[in-house]
């Protein structure tokens, strides 16, 4: 006959695993000797080692009751069944370490890969990580508000960088950040953007953007407030009859001529 402490060695347990499994009765409670010590037999031995063979591998100590009194072709089953469930929790563990890695790099908090790809050919392109980083929290916004459609809004954006006015217009709003209200280049930015709503208008690619009146004010204000220059230049396309940055919109000539003072 064994102690609990025997029990444990022999089966290469410890004593407070032997106590865990009489708790949540996978070993049976032993008779006890005359002062009250627990008792074991080989039997015991048996079953604790097959106990910790099972859990050692893998197998839900909830779910080694059965396969310890199943027949062959149970345990057969039982086993595969087990086996079935860890490939599908690896399955999500590994995506959990993928979305994890995504966000250790930052910008895939709230945005999708196609996003992140776009501000990765800006950085291509040689735009200072300032500028991006303010785009990057733009296009959180747009696309928590637009996810639907999103991926055709990105796919359009990358079609525009072929466009070489695309590329100058991104190039100067990279160092715009510090430019002085006054700078000559805000003109050409103005420039640059006018050309492209024009072509825009004629290709009839501008509409709706599904974005509500409020968000539109809310981006554009956070433009504005980004560069000293930017107020200028909203001033400059409102002169030529344009409104708007986020949602750059035609003035009619006749509200033109009555909201906007003489030149």
């Amino acid at each position: 006959m064994l102690t609990i402490s025997q029990l444990a060695a022999y089966a290469g347990v410890t004593v407070r695993a032997v106590r865990h499994y009489h708790q949540i009765g996978l070993l049976p409670e032993p008779e006890r000797d005359r002062s009250g010590y627990r008792i074991y037999d080989a039997g015991t031995v048996v079953r604790l080692i097959r106990i910790h063979t099972l859990a050692d591998a893998g197998v839900p100590l909830a779910r080694v009751q059965e396969l310890l009194d199943a027949c062959p072709e149970e345990f057969a089953d039982g086993v595969q069944e087990i086996d079935k469930d860890l490939r599908a929790e690896i399955r999500r563990l590994r995506g959990t370490r993928r979305r994890l890695a995504r966000l250790a790099a930052g910008e895939h908090l709230a945005l999708p890969q196609s996003v992140v790809d776009y501000l990765d050919r800006l950085r291509g392109l040689g735009v200072e990580e300032r500028y991006i980083e303010m785009e990057r929290d733009a296009w959180i916004m747009i696309a928590a508000q637009v996810p639907h459609r999103i991926e055709a809004v990105i796919a359009k954006k990358h079609e525009e960088l072929d466009n070489p006015d695309m590329v100058r217009l991104y190039s100067l709003l990279s160092g715009a950040l510090d430019w002085s209200a006054d700078d000559s280049r805000v003109t050409e930015i103005a420039d640059i953007l006018e050309r492209l709503m024009i072509s825009a208008v004629e290709a009839g690619e501008v509409g709706a953007d599904g974005f509500d009146d409020q968000f539109v004010d809310l981006l554009d204000s956070t433009m504005i407030q980004s560069a000293p220059a930017a107020a200028r230049l909203l001033a400059i396309l409102e002169e030529r009859g344009w409104r708007g940055w986020t949602r750059i919109e035609r003035v009619p000539a006749d509200r033109l001529n009555t909201e906007l003072p003489p030149s």
